[in-house]
């Protein structure tokens, strides 16, 4: 299996992609910090999965989240440590790389929760592929996190 490298440079200015989910802030904060939910959810495309989440959700604590291709040819393990947390409102890292990660659960009415990320780009991939992919995982966190997923 090939490990896939990125760029320690952060280039250019945040990207933000965002999903409303049918659940209150609670529910959606759940699914989106516990290790077993990551696994069901964190890949952007079908041929692609994610095998181990592992997280120590502290101030200061680190995680992992290992993604890897269905049929082995390459993976990479994401990981960093968590700069903020505010439960069921905002969670924040770091990556290794030096680029950060804000994540905001937003109450919306009807007990629905705006799901908003902002991350500093890589700067390997292009900040639009980098949109897409980051867009991709969060419709697959909004399919799995909904009642009925």
């Amino acid at each position: 299996m090939t490990d896939v490298s990125i760029s320690p440079a952060p280039s250019g200015d945040p990207l933000t992609v965002s999903v409303e989910v049918g659940c209150d802030a609670q529910r959606a904060w759940q699914a989106f910090i516990s290790p077993a939910a990551i696994t069901a959810w964190n890949f952007a495309s079908p041929e692609w999965c994610c095998p181990r989440a592992e997280n120590d959700l502290r101030v200061g604590g680190a995680f992992s989240y290992r993604m890897e291709a269905k049929d082995g040819s390459m993976g990479f393990d994401f990981a960093g440590t968590f700069t903020e947390l505010v439960p069921h409102r905002r969670l924040r890292y770091a990556l290794g790389d030096s680029r950060e990660v804000v994540v905001e659960f937003i109450d919306l009415p009807g007990g629905r929760t705006e799901v908003r990320q902002s991350f500093t780009p890589d700067a390997t991939f292009p900040p639009e592929q980098q949109r897409a992919g980051w867009q991709a995982i969060l419709e697959n966190y909004k399919k799995f996190v909904e009642p009925g997923g």
